[in-house]
């Protein structure tokens, strides 16, 4: 998964010209978001979850700044008038900071769970950032809001039972895959706030490099640089497809789409994961695909409620 930046301008209504490429995106961004649960999984299988984040997300931040800092390329215009440059570098650091934490959380306990298993999981980050805005706001959650948590929860167990461990308990690759969805849900939270200040691109290329240099601390400590070619492969994969492409297409794509009609169409993230999951032997089995089943239907429950119930996917 890859967790995107949000545009925090005002957005269009649905019927918006550009509304069917913007869903065409979406699902494009879903589906490239979804493929990197398998690849990222096989990674860490050969290598050091850090080692594959750190050149993971410094390929990434250099192809997202060679086009965000492209000599004639005006900032974003929707952005702040003269953002200050500390400001921008500030702010960076912090989303950066939630992003690695989601990442981290996400990619390490990727070595104890399925990708499909990780997949669903990671996007219960739409409830906790349902949650979160309405601790924020001082007010209670909603009917849906509560209904969904309950019906996501009840979808977790059975999908942690479904995934071959056998049993009801939450397992550790699960526990940390939740932990990494808080991760991205802080992420969502904090660009909330910051994002519209700042050009998207130069935003969006700090943030990426913030987690490729702190991946790279435990690397350089335990002087590990070695990556097998297939590692160096899934680490390009994940880099240009899912950190920077997929993330350009969901930004687009919130320009023209409400963050509802949005966050429904990026649900298509953790299918997309489960069906590539089939492909290669990762089955889910019945209580699995009922678990999985039932935290859509609880995001989607979530979802039906106030607007500002908003959430994205990452990878």
């Amino acid at each position: 998964m890859s967790a995107p930046v949000p545009d925090a301008s005002p957005h269009p209504h649905a019927l918006h010209p550009h509304a069917r490429a913007a869903h065409l995106a979406l699902v494009g961004a879903a589906f490239a978001f979804g493929t990197t649960f398998v690849v990222v999984k096989d990674a860490v299988d050969h290598v050091d979850p850090f080692t594959f984040l750190a050149a993971r997300f410094m390929m990434a931040a250099a192809v997202v700044a060679v086009f965000a800092w492209w000599p004639g390329r005006a900032p974003n215009r929707r952005a702040a008038p003269q953002p200050r440059r500390h400001g921008l570098a500030a702010h960076g650091l912090l989303a950066g900071s939630a992003l690695l934490m989601g990442y981290a959380f996400q990619t390490v306990g990727l070595q104890r769970t399925t990708g499909s298993v990780s997949a669903f999981i990671t996007y219960l980050l739409v409830i906790m950032v349902a949650l979160l805005h309405a601790l924020r706001l001082r007010r209670s959650p909603t009917m849906a809001v509560a209904a969904g948590v309950v019906m996501a929860t009840a979808g977790l167990f059975l999908l942690s039972a479904g995934g071959g461990r056998g049993g009801w308990a939450v397992g550790t690759g699960e526990l940390l895959t939740l932990l990494g969805a808080f991760g991205f849900a802080i992420h969502i939270m904090v660009l909330d706030e910051v994002a519209h200040r700042h050009d998207t691109l130069r935003l969006h290329a700090i943030q990426l490099a913030v987690v490729g240099v702190f991946g790279l601390i435990p690397t350089v400590v335990r002087q590990d640089f070695h990556l097998p070619l297939r590692v160096w492969g899934a680490a390009a994969y994940t880099a240009v497809v899912a950190s920077a492409l997929a993330i350009f297409l969901q930004t687009w794509a919130q320009q023209h789409l409400d963050p509802t009609r949005t966050a429904l169409l990026l649900m298509l993230e953790p299918v997309f994961a489960g069906v590539v999951g089939v492909f290669v032997g990762d089955h889910l089995g019945v209580r699995g695909a009922v678990g999985a089943g039932a935290i859509l239907a609880g995001i989607a429950l979530a979802e039906s409620g106030p607007r500002w119930a908003r959430a994205t996917a990452a990878a």
